[in-house]
C-alpha cells in the first residue's frame, strides 16, 4: 500500500496479472464536523442500536473499511486495486491527481451511497449519476449618477437579460441502462451595484447546473447579450456505466446478500466515479449510505448494510470483471 504525493492511498494485488483490472474506490476526506461530533479535537464515533455514528461514517469511512476488508480477503485472478482519495469533497482533487499519475483500472466500484433508493434499507447499485457545473455570468456596464440614467449603462439590466436567456434554455436529459436522468439549471445568486444612487457598472449571477452524460445546456448563449461574459468555476462530470453485464453482475451480488432485493438506480449528485468514467474506467456506485445520512450532525450508517457491502465487494473481486482472467 502506498501514499502518493497528493495523499491518496493506493494498493494493488496481482497488479501484473492478465485480465481486466477492478478497483474499489473511496475517499478519506470528510466535510467539517458538527461540534457534537468532536471531543477535545478528536472525532467521536460510537455504536448504538445497530448503527455507527460519527462524522464520515456514512460518507464514507464505513464503505472504505468494508472495501479494505474485501480487498484483504478476496482471491482475485486478475489485478485488484484499493484506492482511497483525498479531496473528493472539494471537487475530486485526489482522483484527478491519481488519474494524471496513471491510475486507470478497467472497472471500478465506487463506495458512495447507493442504499435506500428503491426501498428503505435496501442496497442498490447506481449505474449513473449527475454531474455539476457551476458558472458565473458577469455583466459589465458603465457607472453614472442615478439622476442621469442615460449617462451610464446598467449592468443589472444586462444581467437580467442574461437571466432571461438562462430561463429559456433546455436542460438535457439522458437514459443509462434503463435509468432516466434529467438535468437542471438554476440561478442561485445575484450581486451587483454599489449604492442606491449609482448606476451599477457590474453584476454577477451564479448558475448551478446539474449535468447528465452527453449534452450540456447551452450556457454560452448568455454571451449574445452585450457586455455579458460566462466563466465555468467548477465542472464535476456525470457518470454512466457503459457495460450492462458488469452492472447486472454487481446487482446480482447485491440481491444474493439481501434476499433478492435491490435495483439499478441513478444518483442525483456527483462522485469521484465521474472523474474515473471520464478517463475511461467503467464505473458503478455501490455503498452503504442512504439519502440524507451524510453531512449531518447525527451522521450514521447501518452496520448491517456495511456487512452486505463487504460481501458484495468480495463477490465482485472474486467473480466479476476485474476478478477474472
Amino acid at each position: 500500500m502506498t501514499r502518493d504525493g497528493a495523499g491518496n492511498v493506493i494498493a494493488w494485488r496481482n497488479e501484473d496479472a492478465d485480465g481486466d483490472s477492478l478497483a474499489f474506490v473511496g475517499h478519506h476526506d470528510v466535510v467539517p464536523p458538527d461540534e457534537s461530533q468532536t471531543d477535545d479535537g478528536d472525532y467521536v464515533v460510537y455504536e448504538d442500536d445497530g448503527r455507527l455514528y460519527g462524522r464520515g461514517t456514512a460518507d464514507m469511512k464505513g464503505a472504505v473499511a468494508a472495501m479494505l476488508l474485501a480487498f484483504r480477503d478476496a482471491e482475485p485472478d486478475g489485478p485488484l486495486a484499493f484506492a482511497s482519495f483525498v479531496g473528493e469533497e472539494v471537487g475530486g482533487e485526489g482522483a484527478r491527481h491519481a488519474i494524471s499519475e496513471g491510475f486507470a483500472p478497467d472497472y471500478a466500484v465506487v463506495g458512495e451511497g447507493s442504499t435506500g433508493y428503491s426501498e428503505g434499507g435496501v442496497l442498490d447499485v447506481a449505474v449513473a449519476h449527475k454531474g455539476r457545473r457551476a458558472s458565473t455570468v458577469t455583466a459589465a456596464g458603465e457607472a453614472a449618477h442615478a439622476s442621469e440614467v442615460e449617462s451610464g449603462e446598467n449592468a443589472v439590466y444586462r444581467a437580467c437579460d442574461a437571466v432571461d436567456v438562462l430561463r429559456d434554455l433546455d436542460a438535457p436529459a439522458a437514459d443509462v441502462l434503463g435509468q432516466h436522468l434529467a438535468g437542471s439549471l438554476a440561478v442561485t445568486e445575484i450581486e451587483g451595484g454599489t449604492a442606491w444612487n449609482v448606476i451599477p457598472e457590474s453584476c454577477e449571477v451564479t448558475v448551478d447546473e446539474r449535468t447528465v452524460p452527453g449534452e450540456r445546456a447551452a450556457l454560452e448563449r448568455v454571451e449574445d447579450v452585450e457586455g455579458v461574459s460566462w466563466t465555468v468555476d467548477q465542472d464535476l462530470p456525470p457518470m454512466a456505466c457503459d457495460d450492462a453485464a458488469f452492472a447486472d453482475s454487481v446487482l446480482e451480488a447485491a440481491r444474493t446478500v439481501q434476499d433478492g432485493a435491490g435495483e439499478h438506480v441513478a444518483k442525483p449528485h456527483a462522485t469521484d466515479a465521474g472523474w474515473l468514467a471520464d478517463a475511461g474506467t467503467t464505473c458503478l456506485v455501490c455503498g452503504p449510505a442512504e439519502p440524507g445520512e451524510a453531512h449531518t450532525a447525527d451522521e450514521s450508517v447501518s452496520l448491517d448494510v456495511l456487512s452486505r457491502c463487504r460481501a458484495v465487494y468480495r463477490r465482485a473481486a472474486d467473480g466479476i470483471p476485474g476478478g477474472q482472467s
